[in-house]
């Protein structure tokens, strides 16, 4: 019982990740499994991306930080869209409350802000990545 519910569980995930898996060459995006803690409480996120076109608008790499019940948007870097693998990184300084090492969830997303119907600049999400990370 035990191994057909951990093997329908595999699947299952599989089945929900499947379509934010992007083929080479397409946009992607990647959170590396450990984030950092300075002393004047400043969180450091990084991980990888890759977007090909940026002409319909800026593109960004964004990132939430949660652990327990606090979240937090953690930076954004502008992100190069040319087709190749970049890395990002995403500071911000969180004092109340602080996080502390351990544990902790990221979503990153990389985003496109594009001209709306009204003219105002409206979110394409061209990638979302979940990750748990060690903080350090």
């Amino acid at each position: 019982m035990r191994v057909r519910l951990a093997l329908a569980t595999g699947v299952l995930l599989a089945s929900a990740v499947a379509p934010l898996a992007h083929a080479e060459g397409t946009e992607d995006l990647s959170v590396h499994s450990y984030g950092t803690i300075g002393d004047d409480s400043k969180v450091t996120l990084s991980g990888s991306y890759r977007c090909l076109d940026d002409t319909a608008g800026p593109v960004f790499v964004n990132s939430t930080l949660v652990q327990g019940d606090h979240s937090a948007g953690i930076g954004g870097t502008w992100a190069v869209c040319d087709g190749h693998l970049h890395e990002w990184t995403n500071t911000a300084v969180v004092k109340d409350p602080a996080y502390r090492p351990g544990t902790a969830r990221v979503q990153a997303t990389l985003v496109r802000l594009a001209a709306g119907k009204t003219g105002l600049p409206t979110p394409d999400f061209l990638a979302v990545e979940e990750s748990t990370v060690e903080l350090l």
